[in-house]
C-alpha cells in the first residue's frame, strides 16, 4: 500500500488546520527554513510513529523540507485526525498509515508498513515502533537503523529498560528529557489539554469537584495546577516520597489511592505505569465517578478488572462508557476507552507548546544523521547545545531579549579564589 487513511477527500479541511497550527509554531518554521536550504536529511529514510495531528504534520513537512524520505503511522488508535492524514498524503506526498479508531490488528499492520520503509532513523511516541523493530521478525531491519528519537515519558521508561538489559540495537535520543520538552510540553501542554479533553467529553463544572491525580511528575504537576485553577479540590497520589512531599508543599492533599477512591469524583492517571486504578479501588468509588488517563498507554486504569465487576457496559455519549456494577448498581464512567484523554476526547496539546517539542525531534534527527556512527547503542540525552538553541529560537520568536554574562562575571563563575 502507498498509504492507508480514512478518506482522501478530507484533505482540504486538513490543510486549513495544518496551516492554522503553523502560525503557532515559529521555532519549527525557522528550522524548516534552514532545512530547506541545507538539506541535512537528504535521502535519509525516516519512519515516524507519532500522533497524527496538525502539529505532527508541521514536523513532517519540516523533515521533508530537509530532504527526508518519510513514512508516518499513528502511535495511538484514537489520536489520528483523519483530515490531517489526508492532507499529508494529498498536498505533501507523505505516506500515512493511520485511521482514527482503528483496531489493534490494523494499528500493528500500520507499524509494519512503517518498518517496511526500511528506515535509517525512526521517531517514536511511546516506543511501539522501536519495540517492533527489536522483535525477532524485524531483526534484519533493526540492524540497519542508525538511531531513533523518543517523544514521551512512557517511551523513555521502556527504552531505558531495554538499555539496562543490553537489548538496544541502536542509539536513541530521549527528546522527552530535553528541558525545552518536559518542562513545557509535559507541564503546560498536558495540563491544559487533559482538562480540555475531560471538559469536552463531560461538560462538568470543575469548581468544588474532588479531583484525584495519580502521579506528580511534570505531567501531573501541570494537570494539578490547571485543575486547581478551575477551583477543584485536588488530591495527589504518589509512590515517590520526594514528589509526594513536594505536592504537599505545593498545597495539595496527598494520600493513597485506597483513601482517595472513597471520596474522589474525577480520577486522572499520569504515571506511565500499569494498573494504577484497579479492582479494590473500583469497589469503593462513589456513584458517578469519572475515570480518565493522561498516560500514553491504556493500561493505567485496569479495564479488565472493571469489566468483571460490571453487569452492563454501554456507550452513553461519544467517548464515555458507563460501567454499571453488579453488586449495587453504582455507575463508573470511563473516558476515551482509558486512552490518552487529551487526544481521544480533544485535540491534544496546543501548537505553541508542541513547537518546542517537535523542534527537538527535528534537531535530534539531524544530530543522528550526522553522528550516529559515534554513538553507543543506548539512550542518550538531547545535547544541551541543541536544547539551548531551541530555547533561544523560542525567545527570538517572542521578541524577548535576555542578559549576557560580562567577561568579569564569566571569570568569577570559573574561579574559586573569591570568598566573603
Amino acid at each position: 500500500m502507498k498509504y492507508h487513511i480514512k478518506n482522501l477527500q478530507l484533505n482540504l479541511e486538513g490543510q486549513k488546520r495544518i496551516k492554522w497550527a503553523e502560525r503557532e509554531m515559529p521555532v519549527l518554521r525557522l528550522i524548516r527554513e534552514r532545512f530547506s536550504h541545507q538539506k541535512p536529511l537528504k535521502n535519509t529514510k525516516i519512519s515516524a510513529c507519532l500522533h497524527v495531528t496538525t502539529e505532527t504534520a508541521n514536523l513532517m513537512i519540516a523533515l521533508k523540507a530537509g530532504g527526508a524520505d518519510l513514512v508516518l503511522c499513528a502511535s495511538n488508535p484514537l489520536s489520528t485526525q483523519d483530515d490531517v492524514a489526508a492532507s499529508l498524503v494529498k498536498h505533501h506526498q507523505i505516506p500515512v498509515f493511520a485511521i482514527h479508531g482503528e483496531n489493534r490488528a490494523t494499528y500493528y499492520r500500520h507499524i509494519q508498513a512503517a518498518i517496511a520503509h526500511q528506515p535509517q532513523i525512526t521517531m517514536d511516541d511511546g516506543a511501539d515502533l522501536v519495540s517492533e523493530l527489536h522483535r525477532e521478525n524485524s531483526r534484519h531491519y533493526s540492524l540497519k537503523v542508525w538511531g531513533s528519537t523518543e517523544e514521551t515519558t512512557t517511551g523513555v521508561i521502556r527504552l531505558k529498560a531495554m538499555d539496562s538489559q543490553g537489548k538496544l540495537r541502536f542509539p536513541v535520543i530521549a527528546v522527552n528529557d530535553a528541558k525545552t520538552k518536559h518542562l513545557f510540553d509535559n507541564r503546560y501542554g498536558t495540563g491544559q489539554s487533559t482538562i480540555d479533553g475531560i471538559t469536552r467529553a463531560t461538560n462538568i463544572l470543575w469548581a468544588g469537584r474532588i479531583v484525584v491525580i495519580s502521579g506528580y511528575g511534570w505531567c501531573g504537576r501541570g494537570i494539578a495546577a490547571r485543575a486547581r485553577g478551575m477551583s477543584a479540590q485536588v488530591i495527589i497520589i504518589e509512590t515517590d516520597p520526594i514528589r509526594a512531599l513536594e505536592a504537599k508543599m505545593d498545597g495539595f492533599q496527598v494520600m493513597t489511592m485506597a483513601q482517595a477512591a472513597k471520596i474522589g469524583q474525577v480520577f486522572i492517571t499520569a504515571t506511565g505505569n500499569i494498573s494504577i486504578i484497579r479492582k479494590e479501588h473500583f469497589a469503593n468509588m462513589p456513584d458517578g465517578a469519572i475515570l480518565s488517563n493522561a498516560g500514553h498507554f491504556n493500561v493505567e486504569i485496569d479495564l479488565d478488572d472493571l469489566s468483571k465487576l460490571a453487569s452492563t457496559v454501554k456507550n452513553i455519549k461519544p467517548n464515555i462508557q458507563e460501567y454499571k456494577l453488579k453488586k449495587d448498581g453504582r455507575r463508573i464512567y470511563v473516558l476515551g476507552q482509558g486512552r490518552l484523554v487529551n487526544l481521544a476526547c480533544a485535540e491534544g496539546h496546543p501548537a505553541q507548546v508542541m513547537d518546542m517539542s517537535f523542534a527537538g525531534q527535528a534537531l535530534a534527527a539531524e544530530f543522528l544523521a550526522r553522528n550516529y556512527s559515534q554513538l553507543d547503542k543506548k539512550v542518550h540525552s538531547l545535547p544541551d547545545k541543541l536544547d539551548q538553541e531551541i530555547a533561544q529560537l523560542k525567545l527570538k520568536s517572542m521578541d524577548i531579549k535576555i542578559e549576557k554574562l560580562t567577561a568579569k562575571q564569566q571569570k568569577y563563575l570559573a574561579s574559586w579564589e573569591a570568598g566573603t
